[in-house]
């Protein structure tokens, strides 16, 4: 038995009344904003397959039409010109609702693919937009990799559970070869000199602190200054590598001898040491912060020697939304860390 729309006429006014969806669309459907000669052709499209679906559904042209936010004339319509274009019957009617023929149903079965991507590709635009997917790598010398970036990688795949990261804890010149080679898209380092084809932004500007063992004679001292570290265990940073430079720097400038009793090449070693009683030793403002300073007592080092943060990537390419997302969250971090500055120079234990 036929249904009842297939012995109606076929409206020819669908040709050029708009077939417009209601407000409050219950679904993610296609868009149906478009003249009803759009679905009138020689083969059967996307529009009208999803009214097939939806018909196959519900059952009835009214609660397909309700679900597509369209009319129920524009639903029988469509369903016309679907019959029209396969010629076969695609429902039959019992007790007034419709039942798909056989043919239908394939239809139904081998669309199931095509909609099943379309939910797909519209997540994945989803995600692009509000950046919650996709691949981000990043390199980072010990000091920030061990500091500023954990948290601000927290928080980014908080809001991006999708996202998958690659970080790896490199030198200085590993660095800027990752940036470079676009193994990395971002780079972060203490101190940079100019590299052709690398642009940088700075995240953070602070100062080299003195870290001392808890008991050290220089404890109660609020400012460790080079001349005080003269005839005391130090330990030191390694020669040639850009703070250990700028720690030998200071101590020139000051008029004070150098001379380190323990020579390393990473902060966070010398923090350490400097926990387990070894002596003194001046580094990075990041690198105490490590788990949760080891009992260091932290001080502010004269003369003043900075420590500025970068944030460098390759000028071949702009950043990516995901890059440029995490970027805030470093900068977030950056600014907590600007806050709790000036209660660093307590015991890391009491902070």
């Amino acid at each position: 038995m036929l249904p009842q729309w297939a012995n109606e006429p076929l409206d020819a006014t669908c040709k050029s009344v708009a077939i417009t969806r209601k407000r409050g669309c219950k679904i993610n459907s296609f868009c149906y904003d478009v003249l009803a000669l759009s679905i009138i052709g020689s083969d059967m499209n996307l529009r009208q397959l999803e009214i097939l679906r939806a018909v196959i559904r519900h059952r009835t042209t009214v609660a397909a039409a309700d679900e597509l936010a369209l009319s129920q004339p524009a639903v029988s319509n469509a369903l016309k010109t679907m019959e029209a274009q396969a010629g076969f019957a695609l429902f039959e009617r019992v007790n007034n609702r419709l039942f798909p023929t056989a043919e239908a149903m394939a239809l139904y079965k081998e669309s199931e693919a095509i909609f099943a991507l379309h939910a797909k590709l519209e997540n994945r635009v989803r995600d692009l937009r509000e950046n919650r997917s996709g691949h981000l790598a990043i390199v980072a010398t010990p000091p920030l990799a061990y500091s500023i970036i954990p948290s601000a990688l927290s928080g980014f795949l908080r809001r991006r559970p999708e996202t998958r990261v690659f970080f790896d804890v490199r030198r200085y010149e590993g660095i800027i070869e990752g940036v470079l080679s676009r193994v990395a898209e971002l780079g972060f380092a203490l101190g940079l000199t100019h590299h052709p084809g690398i642009a940088h932004e700075v995240v953070h500007t602070g100062e080299m602190v003195c870290v001392l063992p808890p008991q050290h004679p220089l404890a109660d001292k609020p400012v460790i200054s080079a001349a005080d570290l003269s005839g005391l265990p130090f330990i030191g940073l390694e020669r040639g590598t850009r703070l250990g430079e700028a720690v030998r720097d200071s101590f020139a400038r000051a008029g004070a001898p150098f001379r380190p009793t323990v020579e390393v090449r990473y902060c966070n070693t010398a923090c350490v040491l400097a926990a387990a009683g070894v002596g003194a030793a001046v580094v990075d403002p990041f690198s105490p912060l490590q788990n949760g300073g080891n009992g260091l007592v932290v001080r502010p080092f004269a003369p003043t020697t900075h420590a500025v943060a970068y944030m460098l990537w390759s000028e071949a390419e702009p950043l990516s939304r995901l890059a440029k997302a995490f970027l805030n969250e470093v900068r977030k971090e950056s600014a907590q860390l600007a806050r709790t500055a000036p209660h660093q120079q307590h015991r890391a234990e009491s902070d």
